[in-house]
């Protein structure tokens, strides 16, 4: 079981707590791109990873955020929840 399987785990998510993204490793993009990040918040965290990293980069990746990983999978649900506190980029 993952940290998000649960239906409401992204209405017991934290948003607001520190958390660190360690995005896939890959020769192909750069190591600043692919480096690990610290960020305050966990919604910036999660807008770096679905707006920022290439898609490769995060299908390997993972958050942790209160000792609790989050896959790439998990990361973009917690991105698209209803809970999720930032403005998303207006589609064109």
């Amino acid at each position: 079981m993952t940290a998000c399987d649960s239906v409401d785990a992204a209405e017991l998510f934290d948003y607001d707590a520190v958390a660190e993204l360690f995005p896939a490793r890959s020769r192909k993009f750069s190591r600043k791109l692919a480096a690990y990040r610290r960020f305050e918040r966990a919604a910036d965290a999660i807008r770096f990873a679905v707006e920022v990293l290439p898609p490769e980069l995060l299908l390997g990746a993972y958050l942790e955020v209160e000792e609790k990983r989050f896959s790439g999978n998990e990361i973009r649900r917690l991105y698209a929840s209803t809970q999720y506190p930032l403005a998303r980029p207006v589609a064109a």
